[in-house]
């Protein structure tokens, strides 16, 4: 095996910087996977590409990028359990600690450790690199039904998303309101197709982000951005608004129109990271007795659930894959992401 590698990091100022660093080794509970896909997550956009804002579970330490990778082990260090040289799998993005509360739930995105706690692409290496390590316990099994640009959707957009799914229910009785169709609105469209929902419809201000989820059969209606997003609603549903809505879009307006375009005893979950709404408490949720539901992320069963339905549903999350790049082209497919005119953007640093 080669002794060093091509990795991109991200400087935080709108460019992608590569550097020759050394193959990684794998030690005690880890494995090297050779990269086959990683896909590009909207939080790189606006905590680190641009600017490095983040704090905390979003503060980059100069590592090597990209939190959504999925590929095959070519080696594995002592101790490792349950994988093997050979296997395919997905990265679940957040390295914990294993022992805390949440950790021992399955949410190691919310692990309490502050030493133990490090995020793949933000606090360790992660998948822009031909290479990289990940703990064993990390792990997701990837069928081989599945391709490893699904795997890597899995990893952060479409686990994020079925776990917010999960907690505000979703059936043939509902119709569903997703506000933002980036890529994460994309893939709460194609799993609630999946999760029967009666109509389902999508707000977006990007032109060609509208026409992919119509393109693609992830709508019913799509609607452009604007001041008459509700009454729009509650047209296409009999005057009385959506059962759930779903948040991707951390717009202060859209999250508005997400709350009042929820029907009376309705369900809204919020999945877009960042930015503020503002609301009436008294007629937008306690007299219409509505719920609003944080959700960041998934845990690891629910992650392992997920992968079990797509193969059930032979549903491929690569669909909504519109661009993929090589490792040499990382700067371009960033800067595609940055841009919003795209769905999801891929970079495959090995063949397939």
């Amino acid at each position: 095996m080669q002794k060093t590698m091509k990795a991109a990091f991200l400087p935080g100022n709108s460019t992608v910087e590569m550097r020759e660093v050394p193959v990684p080794v794998p030690g005690h509970g880890e494995v090297l996977l050779e990269v086959k896909a990683s896909t590009i997550c909207g939080s790189d956009i606006r905590a680190i590409y641009h600017e490095h804002l983040g704090k905390g579970p979003e503060g980059y330490q100069g590592v090597i990028a990209g939190h959504e990778p999925a590929g095959l082990i070519v080696e594995t260090g002592p101790g490792c359990r349950r994988f093997k040289a050979g296997d395919r799998v997905i990265v679940y993005h957040i390295s914990g600690c294993g022992v805390c509360n949440d950790c021992r739930r399955g949410y190691m995105i919310s692990c309490t450790s502050t030493e133990y706690r490090r995020a793949y692409g933000w606090q360790r290496d992660g998948g822009m690199a031909p290479y990289m390590l990940a703990e064993e316990k990390d792990l997701i099994l990837l069928p081989d039904s599945l391709t490893y640009l699904d795997g890597a959707q899995v990893a952060c957009g479409f686990g994020t998303v079925y776990e917010a799914l999960e907690k505000v229910g979703i059936n043939g009785n509902h119709a569903v309101l997703i506000t933002g169709l980036g890529p994460v609105g994309l893939a709460a469209g194609a799993l609630c197709r999946k999760l029967g929902a009666e109509k389902i419809i999508g707000i977006d201000i990007s032109p060609e982000r509208r026409d992919i989820a119509m393109r693609l059969g992830l709508c019913d209606t799509v609607l452009t951005a604007g001041p008459d997003n509700v009454s729009l609603i509650r047209e296409l549903t009999g005057g009385f608004g959506v059962e759930r809505a779903v948040d991707c879009s951390a717009n202060a307006e859209a999250r508005a129109v997400a709350i009042r375009a929820t029907r009376k005893w309705g369900r809204m979950v919020m999945v877009g990271e960042g930015g503020t709404v503002t609301f009436n408490p008294s007629p937008d949720i306690i007299h219409e007795q509505k719920t609003i539901y944080g959700s960041w992320v998934t845990s690891t069963w629910l992650m392992e659930e997920l992968v079990e339905r797509l193969v059930r549903w032979n549903l491929h999350p690569e669909e909504i894959v519109t661009h993929r790049f090589t490792l040499d082209q990382a700067d371009q497919a960033y800067r595609l992401m940055a841009s919003g005119r795209c769905g999801k953007v891929a970079v495959c640093p090995t063949p397939e």
